[in-house]
Protein backbone atom coordinates (compact mmCIF):
# COMPACT_ATOMS: atom_id res chain seq x y z
CA UNK A 1 0.00 0.00 0.00
CA UNK A 2 0.76 3.74 -0.68
CA UNK A 3 2.16 5.78 2.21
CA UNK A 4 -0.34 8.35 0.86
CA UNK A 5 -2.95 6.26 1.46
CA UNK A 6 -2.48 5.45 4.84
CA UNK A 7 -1.97 9.19 5.95
CA UNK A 8 -5.19 9.69 4.34
CA UNK A 9 -6.85 6.72 6.76
CA UNK A 10 -4.88 8.00 9.69
CA UNK A 11 -5.92 12.02 8.67
CA UNK A 12 -9.60 10.79 8.61
CA UNK A 13 -8.91 9.05 11.94
CA UNK A 14 -7.54 12.29 13.38
CA UNK A 15 -10.79 14.36 12.19
CA UNK A 16 -13.49 11.87 13.31
CA UNK A 17 -11.74 11.00 17.42
CA UNK A 18 -11.54 14.98 17.15
CA UNK A 19 -15.31 15.67 16.65
CA UNK A 20 -16.15 12.96 18.48
CA UNK A 21 -14.36 13.51 21.98
CA UNK A 22 -15.53 17.23 21.26
CA UNK A 23 -19.13 16.69 21.60
CA UNK A 24 -18.87 13.31 23.84
CA UNK A 25 -15.63 13.88 26.37
CA UNK A 26 -16.47 17.56 26.70
CA UNK A 27 -20.02 17.13 26.35
CA UNK A 28 -20.74 18.01 30.05
CA UNK A 29 -18.72 21.34 30.03
CA UNK A 30 -20.27 22.85 26.78
CA UNK A 31 -23.27 24.42 26.82
CA UNK A 32 -24.90 25.32 23.42
CA UNK A 33 -27.44 28.14 22.67
CA UNK A 34 -31.06 27.45 23.36
CA UNK A 35 -31.52 27.45 19.07
CA UNK A 36 -28.84 24.90 18.35
CA UNK A 37 -30.39 22.54 20.65
CA UNK A 38 -33.58 22.92 19.46
CA UNK A 39 -31.80 22.24 16.27
CA UNK A 40 -30.02 19.24 17.15
CA UNK A 41 -33.09 17.42 18.41
CA UNK A 42 -34.17 16.79 14.46
CA UNK A 43 -31.03 15.52 13.47
CA UNK A 44 -31.43 11.56 14.22
CA UNK A 45 -35.16 11.89 12.28
CA UNK A 46 -33.60 14.36 9.27
CA UNK A 47 -30.77 11.73 8.93
CA UNK A 48 -33.04 8.42 9.02
CA UNK A 49 -34.66 10.13 6.39
CA UNK A 50 -32.01 10.95 4.34
CA UNK A 51 -31.42 7.29 4.38
CA UNK A 52 -34.72 6.18 4.01
CA UNK A 53 -36.55 7.65 1.04
CA UNK A 54 -34.05 7.58 -1.33
CA UNK A 55 -34.22 3.88 -0.72
CA UNK A 56 -38.19 3.69 -1.13
CA UNK A 57 -38.31 5.95 -4.20
CA UNK A 58 -35.19 4.59 -6.04
CA UNK A 59 -34.84 1.00 -5.41
CA UNK A 60 -32.55 0.06 -8.11
CA UNK A 61 -30.43 3.04 -7.23
CA UNK A 62 -31.07 4.88 -10.62
CA UNK A 63 -34.57 5.21 -11.19
CA UNK A 64 -37.73 6.05 -9.37
CA UNK A 65 -40.46 3.80 -8.77
CA UNK A 66 -43.57 5.29 -7.78
CA UNK A 67 -45.79 2.11 -8.67
CA UNK A 68 -47.67 -0.32 -7.02
CA UNK A 69 -45.30 -2.46 -7.74
CA UNK A 70 -42.82 -0.94 -5.78
CA UNK A 71 -42.64 -3.61 -2.38
CA UNK A 72 -40.58 -0.42 -0.81
CA UNK A 73 -42.70 2.13 -1.02
CA UNK A 74 -45.92 -0.20 -0.24
CA UNK A 75 -44.17 -1.36 2.74
CA UNK A 76 -43.26 2.32 4.30
CA UNK A 77 -46.71 3.62 2.94
CA UNK A 78 -48.13 1.12 5.12
CA UNK A 79 -45.49 1.70 8.28
CA UNK A 80 -46.44 5.25 8.22
CA UNK A 81 -50.25 4.47 8.26
CA UNK A 82 -50.08 2.32 11.04
CA UNK A 83 -47.75 5.17 12.94
CA UNK A 84 -50.30 7.61 12.57
CA UNK A 85 -53.28 5.64 13.13
CA UNK A 86 -52.11 3.61 16.30
CA UNK A 87 -49.20 5.95 17.53
CA UNK A 88 -47.28 2.47 18.05
CA UNK A 89 -43.03 2.46 16.68
CA UNK A 90 -43.03 -1.55 16.47
CA UNK A 91 -46.71 -2.21 15.61
CA UNK A 92 -45.41 0.04 12.46
CA UNK A 93 -42.17 -1.67 12.45
CA UNK A 94 -43.72 -4.97 12.22
CA UNK A 95 -46.90 -4.40 9.86
CA UNK A 96 -44.33 -2.34 7.14
CA UNK A 97 -42.14 -5.67 7.07
CA UNK A 98 -45.05 -7.94 6.36
CA UNK A 99 -46.54 -5.93 4.20
CA UNK A 100 -43.11 -5.01 2.37
CA UNK A 101 -42.47 -9.13 2.64
CA UNK A 102 -46.05 -9.87 1.58
CA UNK A 103 -45.24 -7.54 -1.86
CA UNK A 104 -42.33 -9.06 -2.71
CA UNK A 105 -43.87 -12.58 -2.88
CA UNK A 106 -46.92 -11.17 -4.72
Amino acid sequence: MNWSLWAVIAGMAVVTFAIRYTLFGLGGRLRFAPRVQQALRHVPVAVLTAIVVPMVLLPDGTHWDLSWRNPWLAGALASAALVLGTRKLLAAILGGMAVYLLWRLI
